[in-house]
C-alpha cells in the first residue's frame, strides 16, 4: 500500500532513477516512487522542474506547509480520473441551491453525529458530558429544517464551539484547556494542535479526492469561490472529530507532549518540528488504524475516506442518496 512521505527538516529532494531521494543534515533517505502516494513539505525544501515531472508521471501529489504548520498549497498533477460528466452533475448540484443544501446539511449532520460519539465515549468512562451532548443534540435537530447554507454553517459553528468547550472535561491537563478557538495564530497549546491536525487531515482528503472522478474547486457547504479547493473542507467537518480531536486526545492524555513541542513567535504558539513529528506519527497510524464496519468488513480510515467520496459520487449521478459516515464508538 502506498504511503505518504512527511519533509520536516531542510534540504533538497531530488530523482535517483525510479527512487525519490532527500538529501539533508542526517544525509540521504531513499523512497521508491511507488511507494509514495503524497509529499508533505514542512521544511526548506528545494527541487527541479524535472522532479515535478517525475512526480507528476507517476501521480504524486506535494502539500507544502510553512514554518509555522499553515497549509501554503499543494503540487496537483494532471488528474487521469477527470470526468466531464461528473464535473457537470457537481456544478448542477451546486447552482441547484435545494440539491447543494441536501447535501451540505449532510456533512453538518455527519459532523455532529459524530462530535456526539466522541463525547458518550467519555461520557461511558465517567465523564460528565450530558449537558454538551443535549446541547449538541438539540443543534442536531434544528439542522433539517434550515433554509441556507448560512444558517447551516452558524449551527455547525455554534455546535462546535460547545464541543470544544467539552474538551476541558475529556482532557486531564490543564495545560491544555480550552477558552476560545483562535486559528491565525492559534493561541494556545490546544488551538495549534486543532489547526495543525485540521490541516493534515483537509490535504489527506484532497489527495484522496485526487484518486477520484470529482473536482476538489467544487463543494457544497463551503462556498465554491476563488479559493482553490472546497471540496475536502466538506468532507474534513465529517472526519476531524473521529481522526483529529481523537489523536488530540490520545497525544494529551498519554503525556506525550511537554513543552519542547511547542514554540512562541510573535503573537502565536505553534508546534515545533518535534511536536508536529509527533503529531504526524500517531496522525499516520490512525489512517492506517483498521475499524470493524460490519461483522465481516474491516477498513482503514484513509479508506472509509475514500468510500465516502465513492458514496458522493454516487448521489451526484442519481445512483444513492449519501449518507455520512458515522463512527460506531
Amino acid at each position: 500500500m502506498k504511503k505518504d512521505f512527511y519533509i520536516l527538516s531542510s534540504g533538497e529532494l531530488k530523482r535517483e532513477g525510479n527512487t525519490l531521494c532527500f538529501i539533508s543534515e542526517k544525509g540521504k533517505k531513499f523512497v521508491p516512487i511507488t511507494d509514495i502516494a503524497s509529499i508533505f513539505i514542512f521544511g526548506e525544501v528545494s527541487f527541479n522542474k524535472k522532479l515535478l515531472e517525475f512526480l507528476s508521471s507517476n501521480e504524486v501529489l506535494v502539500h507544502f506547509y510553512n514554518y509555522y504548520g499553515y497549509y501554503v498549497g499543494s503540487f496537483y498533477p494532471r488528474s487521469h480520473y477527470n470526468s466531464g460528466y461528473m464535473i457537470l452533475k457537481q456544478a448542477e448540484h451546486y447552482m441547484n441551491y435545494e440539491r447543494r443544501i441536501l447535501l451540505a446539511k449532510k456533512f453538518v449532520e455527519g459532523a455532529i453525529k459524530n462530535m456526539i460519539k466522541n463525547l458518550k465515549y467519555y461520557e461511558a468512562r465517567d465523564k460528565e458530558l450530558s449537558v454538551p451532548i443535549t446541547i449538541l443534540e438539540n443543534f442536531l435537530s434544528k439542522v433539517s429544517n434550515v433554509k441556507t447554507v448560512e444558517e447551516l454553517m452558524a449551527i455547525e459553528g455554534n455546535a462546535k464551539e460547545e464541543y470544544y468547550k467539552a474538551f476541558n472535561i475529556i482532557i486531564k491537563n490543564p495545560e491544555f484547556s480550552f477558552e476560545k478557538r483562535e486559528k491565525r495564530p492559534p493561541k494556545s497549546r490546544l488551538d495549534s494542535l486543532i489547526s495543525f491536525g485540521n490541516s493534515l487531515l483537509y490535504t489527506t482528503i484532497l489527495g484522496e479526492i485526487y484518486k477520484t472522478h470529482l473536482d476538489p474547486r467544487i463543494g457544497f457547504l463551503h462556498a465554491t469561490n476563488f479559493r482553490k479547493f472546497s471540496l475536502n473542507l466538506d468532507v474534513a467537518e465529517i472526519f476531524k472529530p473521529i481522526i483529529v480531536d481523537r489523536i488530540i486526545f490520545t497525544l494529551i492524555n498519554k503525556n506525550m507532549l511537554d513543552e519542547s513541542c511547542f514554540m512562541r513567535e510573535f503573537d502565536g504558539l505553534y508546534l515545533s518540528e518535534k511536536g508536529k513529528a509527533l503529531f504526524i506519527q500517531e496522525y499516520d497510524k490512525k489512517l492506517k488504524q483498521t475499524i470493524k464496519l460490519t461483522n465481516k468488513i474491516k477498513r482503514s480510515y484513509r479508506r472509509i475516506i475514500r468510500i465516502e467520496l465513492y458514496k458522493i459520487e454516487k448521489h451526484l449521478i442519481g445512483e444513492k442518496e449519501y449518507e455520512p459516515f458515522i463512527s460506531r464508538w
